[in-house]
């Protein structure tokens, strides 16, 4: 503490302000959740210093100046350069404070959390994400706004507009940063602090769950868990919370050293990515498995031989909700993206929640949040939350599983599994039989000539009415658009729709979250009350066959097989 005071007194020093001529890059449009490229294109020039800078120039001027805002990231290569170059072009343009992650390394929602905590103005969170690190791969950077949660559209496209149209940039001629040392950093009307990665987002976490009850599940000697951070950066997160606190034995925690490259892993926490803990776990020798991204957002659940499909996981959150203390006072109301499953659907119906379907991208969740609207939310791409912070969260979601199952077996008798849970919520609402189909790095040219293809039989309305056989009637079919409840504003071109007269969905949408090509995704959602336990691929195969059907995605992109199944 003193030596901390000492370097503040004698680094208190003011700095030089270099204005950099530039020009505009093209191709900087954020998507669902931020910019995302290749990381040499990132490291070309002044790609990121654009990027940054343009970020800067669309905030509020008079808000920006003595600001104090969050940076870190996910530890994937050149997350280091990259923090030096954006604390050199914050403290010029009058950021009075940054906190910033030791080591640079933040996840995603710890970084909401600390900018909700100590009322930061916004932060950079520099994450592709699920997407694979390392020299050959993918990089990317996010803003998020004073609420902790991504900024909204008018915020990115204003960004984007920006970069357009720069031609300057401003660079402190400071010199770099030791990140590895918690303590304070100061130059005159600047200041820098390095502050632990974990401790905030780790109060929020004790504030929500029953920290008691989940340890007492650990202590169980028939539970037992596994959880694979897949070389990301929860790896920091779960060696504190579920080694430190729940006493969980290191050799539980899989892949737990953040690395640059994510230890050579495609760090998607889904069937395919994290083939060795589902192999694990379908071995039977494991209670408990779960896994997350590269920045910690996203979760994948698994019981012993049992996959819990993300769409039924928010549902099931929902419904068991009294098992958190967070939610002692009941939901405000429940939400997912559009492509997610009806499940969640169901839930608000029987339970009487309010129920709002969005878009896809966790910006849209954060409107109702703030007008105390909205409490569970999900995505069936592995994203799930509440209002306790404004991101998807990977380990809330794990410990909101934890907590269900702990719930269910405080007594004495009979273990009640993962799958045990699951089939007594579908016993009670029915299923909805849900997968998506991924098919990542199609030539984007051929993308878009399959999507032209579905609009124009959307538009000229010959969908509509059209049989298929087996029952499958098309009731209605669309270009999703969304008018945000709160602020009025209108999101369009969300996503494709095919909406049969039985209650059946085909979706198509081209993902905003790749770094090269086009990723189609197409999603098949089907309810049944009675015949709940089928496979659902031999459940799904009259709507993928109608799919394939409709947009000729063979034809158009030469694929007959996705790239990945959820």
């Amino acid at each position: 503490e003193i030596y901390s005071i000492l370097l503040c007194i004698t680094s208190m020093s003011a700095f030089k302000i270099n204005t950099v001529p530039t020009q505009p890059i093209a191709g900087q449009k954020p998507g669902t959740s931020g910019l995302r490229k290749k990381v040499k294109v990132f490291m070309e020039g002044h790609y990121l210093h654009n990027f940054v800078q343009a970020s800067l120039d669309i905030l509020p001027q008079d808000k920006l100046k003595g600001s104090t805002l969050v940076l870190g990231g996910d530890g994937r290569y050149f997350n280091k350069q990259a923090l030096q170059i954006i604390i050199k072009i914050c403290a010029a343009n009058g950021v009075a404070k940054l906190f910033v992650g030791q080591n640079g390394i933040f996840s995603t929602p710890a970084v909401s959390a600390i900018i909700r905590r100590r009322h930061a103005f916004g932060a950079f969170i520099l994450t592709a994400s699920h997407n694979p690190g390392g020299p050959e791969n993918d990089f990317g950077i996010k803003y998020n706004i004073s609420n902790g949660g991504p900024a909204p559209e008018s915020v990115t496209n204003a960004i984007y507009d920006r970069t357009t149209t720069i031609t300057e940039l401003k660079m402190a001629d400071i010199p770099d940063v030791d990140l590895s040392v918690i303590g304070k950093k100061n130059w005159e009307g600047f200041e820098v602090e390095v502050i632990d990665s974990v401790d905030d987002y780790l109060q929020l976490l004790r504030e929500v769950f029953d920290f008691n009850q989940i340890k007492a599940l650990f202590d169980r000697p028939d539970f037992k868990f596994l959880f694979d951070s897949m070389g990301g950066v929860t790896g920091v997160y779960t060696r504190r919370i579920f080694h430190g606190v729940f006493g969980v034995p290191m050799e539980c925690l899989l892949n737990s050293e953040p690395s640059e490259d994510f230890m050579g892993l495609h760090p998607d926490p889904n069937l395919t990515y994290a083939a060795d803990l589902v192999k694990k776990m379908y071995s039977g020798d494991y209670d408990f498995g779960c896994a997350s991204d590269g920045d910690g957002d996203r979760n994948m659940i698994l019981g012993r031989k049992f996959f819990v499909n993300p769409s039924d996981s928010v549902a099931l959150i929902a419904a068991n909700a009294q098992a958190i203390p967070y939610f002692k006072g009941g939901l405000k109301g429940i939400a997912r993206s559009m492509p997610t499953s009806s499940a969640l659907d169901r839930v608000a119906e029987k339970l009487k929640l309010g129920f709002y379907e969005v878009p896809t991208g966790w910006k849209f969740f954060g409107n109702l949040m703030d007008a105390g609207q909205l409490s569970v939310c999900g995505e069936e791409s592995f994203g799930t939350g509440s209002d306790h912070i404004r991101e998807k969260d990977g380990i809330w979601a794990v410990l909101a599983w934890l907590s269900l199952v702990a719930h269910r077996n405080t007594g004495a008798g009979k273990f009640v599994t993962v799958e045990d849970i699951v089939n007594e919520h579908w016993a009670t609402y029915g299923r909805n039989f849900y997968s998506r189909y991924d098919f990542e790095e199609v030539s984007a040219e051929k993308a878009d000539e399959m999507m032209a293809h579905i609009i124009k039989q959307i538009a000229d309305g010959s969908l509509v009415g059209k049989s298929f056989g087996d029952g499958y009637v098309v009731a209605k079919a669309d270009n999703f658009e969304y008018t945000d409840p709160i602020d009025k504003s209108v999101s369009k071109n969300q996503g494709l729709r095919l909406l049969f007269q039985e209650g059946s969905r085909i979706i198509f949408r081209l993902s905003g979250t790749g770094s090269a090509g086009a990723t189609i995704r197409v999603y098949f959602d089907a309810y049944e009350s009675k015949n709940i336990q089928q496979d659902p691929q031999v459940a799904l195969r009259p709507l993928i066959d109608i799919a394939m059907q409709v947009s000729k995605l063979k034809e158009f992109t030469g694929r007959t097989d996705p790239t990945v199944i959820t």
